[in-house]
């Protein structure tokens, strides 16, 4: 958890264009920014949930909604660098979400139908350096490529090539 976290910082630093040398006190001081408290809170809940503390994951995930807006299953393994720049409406349901993705505000990813045991093969398979814009909408057991653009606003049904951008409602690869 440590060393996610650890690149989570290093990417938020490296995208707001300062140095992720910093001190012990300064890391701690930067989770409390308003955009990585949220990715601190997934960490944990994750961490919980993958060591038999299911009943506090779920206060961590619901914390994480009371407080920031962000809906996620603490089933979703994601990978290093997660960065969020606005939380509020964005629910994570997918099967797995690689690393370095940025996920803007209002997004679902998730089922295209109600899945109440979190099955992996029905919600989204999103792999490394993707972007989603705000407001998108992918859903089903679709894999989104690597260095994948989503545009604001799509409706995501199909998979996404690597290094594609997809727009519009369903989405279209332009």
């Amino acid at each position: 958890m440590i060393t996610l976290l650890k690149s989570d910082l290093e990417r938020y630093y490296s995208l707001v264009g300062k140095s992720a040398n910093v001190s012990k006190f300064g890391a701690l001081k930067a989770f409390f920014n308003i955009r990585l408290m949220p990715v601190a809170f997934i960490r944990l809940a994750y961490w919980c949930a993958h060591h038999h503390m299911g009943p506090i994951s779920k206060i961590v995930c619901l914390l994480n909604l009371v407080v920031f807006g962000l809906e996620y299953s603490a089933k979703v393994k994601i990978g290093p660098g997660l960065f969020l720049p606005h939380t509020v409406g964005t629910v994570i349901g997918a099967a797995s979400i690689g690393a370095n993705a940025t996920i803007f505000q209002g997004v679902t990813i998730g089922a295209k139908e109600a899945d109440m045991n979190y099955c992996p093969e029905r919600r989204p398979t999103i792999l490394d350096d993707v972007i989603i814009g705000a407001g998108a909408k992918i859903l089903g057991g679709i894999t989104i490529g690597e260095g994948s653009k989503i545009g604001a606003n799509a409706v995501v049904l199909n998979d996404v090539p690597a290094g594609r951008v997809a727009v519009g409602i369903p989405a279209r690869i332009i």
